[in-house]
C-alpha cells in the first residue's frame, strides 16, 4: 500500500480515499530484479482509484465504491501483446536488436522503415564492431534514427538527459487556461460522455487510450496512411476505441483536427514535445479551441533536458538508463538483460490514464484545463527508486497457458482474438471495452 499511497498522493489524490483501496498482494509474477509487478499493481491501483472517486463524484454508482487490484492482474497486463493471438502477422523487425560495439553494446531501433533506413545509412553495410557505442548512438541519432548506448545506472545519474529525468514528476499537471468548472452528469460508468482525442503510436500513448475507455471514455484514435504502425499492437492497444485517418500535413487535416479539438474533454498525444505545438496544436493552442480542455503530453526522455526531442521507446531507454544493464549483472551475463515486459511503456501508459482522470476531476470540481506531461524516463526513475528483489529472476516466467483465466475471445474486423482483459475491479463499474478493436482508418474523423 505504502507504494501506491505515495504514487496517489503524487498524483493530487486526497489520502482518505486510499481506504476504499483493497490490494491483493500475488508475490512477483514477472522474472526481475527490478520490482515490476509492485509497480504494475501501483500504476493500476492509482488509476482505477482515481476513476473510481470520479465517478462517485459525478453521482454515478454508490456512495463509496470500493477497489480491488490484483499484482498477478497488472503484471499480465503489461504483457498484453505478447499473450494477444490473432491472424495479424506479426512485423518484421529487421535490424532492431542489441549489439556488440568496439566497447561495449548498443541497440538500434528498425520497426519503422524510416529509423531502419537511417541505421543502415550510417552502418553503410558495416558492423556495429566498427564503432564506439556512444558514437554510433549520436550518428544513427542525427541521421533520423533511433539508437541508445548500454550504460550503467551510474552513468546515467550522470548524464545531463538522467539528472533533468530524475527532477521530473512522475505525473505533471499544470494548470492549463482559464475556464469555470464544467461538472460530468451522473454515468453509469466512470467516464461516460467524457471525448478522448488518442493521438499516438506504439505502446504507452495507446495503452492511456484504451485504459480511459475501459472506464467509459468514448476514444478517438487519430493516424495518417503515410504513418507506419505496428499491426499486432493496433490490435492490442485498439479495444475500447474507434480509428481515423487524418493527414496533418494538409491544411484540411489541420482544420479537421482543430475541430475535434473543439468538442474533446481530453487530448492524449506521444509524438516528439513540440512537434504538434508547431502544427498549431500543442497544448496551449488546442486549450484556446476547447476551453477547459486536459492535454496529456507523452515523450520517451522527458520535457527538458539535451535529449528532450530525440526519438525514443521502451528498449532504449532500458539501455540508456541502466536497467539493461544491471539486469545482465543480476543475471550473470554478458548481453543486456532488458525487464521482461515493455514495463516502462506500459506504466507510462496507466500513468498518463491516471494524470488525466485526475485533471477531469479537477475541472468537475473547480474547473480549469490541465496540461499533463509523463515521460518513459520518468518512470524508470521511479521504477529505479522502489528497489530490488534479489530473488526475483527465479519467479517462473508465466506462459500463455498460466494467464488463461485472465484472457477474453473477442470477435474483431481482425477475426477472432485472444487478449488480456482490462486489470482492476471498481464495485459496479468493473473496466471493460464496449467495443473490439477497428482498422486503421476505418471511421471517420467525427465524434459520435
Amino acid at each position: 500500500m505504502e507504494t501506491v499511497g505515495r504514487l496517489w498522493r503524487w498524483a493530487g489524490g486526497e489520502p482518505e480515499a486510499l481506504a476504499d483501496l483493497d490490494l491483493v498482494d500475488d508475490g512477483p509474477v514477472l522474472p526481475s530484479i527490478f520490482r515490476v509487478t509492485d509497480a504494475a499493481r501501483a500504476v493500476v491501483a492509482a488509476a482505477t482509484l482515481a476513476a473510481a472517486r470520479l465517478w462517485r463524484e459525478r453521482g454515478g454508482g454508490p456512495s463509496s465504491p470500493r477497489v480491488r487490484v490484483g499484482g498477478r492482474e497488472s503484471a499480465v497486463a503489461f504483457r498484453s501483446e505478447a499473450y494477444l493471438r490473432s491472424s495479424v502477422e506479426p512485423t518484421r523487425v529487421d535490424l532492431t536488436g542489441d549489439y556488440r560495439t568496439a566497447d561495449g553494446w548498443i541497440r538500434l531501433h528498425g520497426n519503422y522503415p524510416a529509423h531502419r533506413a537511417a541505421a543502415e545509412r550510417v552502418l553503410d553495410g558495416g558492423s556495429p564492431e566498427r564503432w564506439r557505442a556512444v558514437e554510433l548512438e549520436e550518428a544513427v541519432v542525427a541521421a533520423g534514427g533511433a539508437a541508445a548506448a548500454l550504460r550503467s545506472c551510474a552513468e546515467w545519474a550522470q548524464h545531463p538527459q538522467g539528472r533533468a529525468a530524475a527532477r521530473l514528476p512522475i505525473v505533471g499537471r499544470a494548470r492549463l487556461g482559464q475556464a469555470g468548472a464544467v461538472p460530468l452528469p451522473p454515468g453509469s460508468r466512470p467516464l461516460e460522455g467524457v471525448r478522448v482525442l488518442d493521438i499516438t503510436r506504439v505502446i504507452a500513448g495507446p495503452v492511456a487510450g484504451r485504459t480511459l475507455a475501459a472506464h467509459g471514455a468514448q476514444v478517438l484514435r487519430v493516424g495518417a496512411d503515410h504513418l507506419a504502425l505496428v499491426p499486432e499492437l493496433v490490435v492490442d492497444t485498439g479495444f475500447g476505441k474507434r480509428f481515423t485517418h487524418v493527414d496533418l500535413r494538409t491544411p484540411a487535416g489541420r482544420d479537421a483536427l482543430r475541430m475535434l479539438v473543439a468538442q474533446a474533454d481530453v487530448v492524449v498525444q506521444a509524438y516528439r514535445p513540440g512537434a504538434l505545438a508547431g502544427l498549431g496544436l500543442g497544448p496551449v493552442q488546442c486549450a484556446e479551441l476547447r476551453p477547459g480542455l486536459t492535454y496529456v503530453d507523452i515523450c520517451a526522455w522527458g520535457s527538458t533536458g539535451p535529449w528532450a526531442q530525440r526519438r525514443g521507446f521502451d528498449s532504449l531507454v532500458q539501455m540508456a538508463c541502466g536497467i539493461a544493464d544491471e539486469g545482465r549483472a543480476a543475471a550473470g551475463g554478458t548481453a543486456p538483460r532488458p525487464l521482461p515486459a515493455q514495463v516502462l511503456d506500459h506504466a507510462t501508459g496507466f500513468l498518463a490514464a491516471l494524470g488525466a482522470i485526475q485533471a477531469l476531476r479537477h475541472r468537475h470540481l473547480t474547473g480549469g484545463g490541465s496540461h499533463v506531461q509523463v515521460s518513459l524516463a520518468a518512470t524508470a526513475a521511479w521504477l529505479d527508486g522502489l528497489g530490488r528483489d534479489p530473488t526475483g529472476l527465479a519467479v517462473p516466467d508465466p506462459g500463455f497457458d498460466d494467464v488463461a483465466d485472465l484472457l477474453l475471445r473477442d470477435e474483431t474486423p481482425f477475426g477472432p482474438v485472444t487478449h488480456v482483459r482490462p486489470p482492476g475491479h471498481i464495485d459496479g463499474a468493473d473496466p471493460t471495452w464496449a467495443t473490439p478493436p477497428q482498422r486503421p482508418g476505418a471511421d471517420r474523423p467525427v465524434w459520435i
